[in-house]
């Protein structure tokens, strides 16, 4: 799997992570970041849409940003192209997530080293659904 992809930390997100905020969270259906929420919920995950427009979201309510979030995060899961996705991993970790999960095609290195440089486990470059079709869980 690669240092993206630990076998640990991906365990540990999907195993022991229960509240999953879905950066870039639309109501629109036909987007990845919808199905994955979708997915997510189905898995007992509880969701939080984080977009510009705080939509509500597959009943959730929507914050604008991670940091309006009143509650705590346990994994920041990103869908936005991988030049726009550092940013978030970078507020993952001031707003305490516990995890950063870059979906499928996002890739930053440098935000990987940040992150992990905190004490934040990362993945990159891989989905919840693949994992789970793969690993049979």
């Amino acid at each position: 799997m690669g240092a993206w992809q630990s076998e640990k930390d991906v365990d540990f997100m999907l195993d022991e992570c229960e509240t999953w905020a879905v950066v870039g969270l639309s109501g629109r259906p036909d987007r990845t970041a919808y199905r994955i929420a979708a997915l997510l919920q189905r898995r007992g995950k509880q969701i939080v849409p984080i977009h510009p427009d705080a939509p509500k979201v597959l009943g959730e309510q929507g914050y604008a940003t991670l940091a309006d979030v009143p509650f705590p995060i346990d994994v920041v899961d990103v869908f936005r192209r991988s030049e726009a996705a550092g940013e978030f991993a970078d507020q993952a970790v001031a707003v305490g997530a516990r995890g950063v999960w870059f979906q499928l095609g996002v890739i930053d290195e440098d935000a990987f080293l940040r992150t992990t440089a905190a004490g934040v486990p990362m993945v990159m470059n891989t989905c919840p659904a693949i994992v789970w079709s793969q690993s049979g869980r």
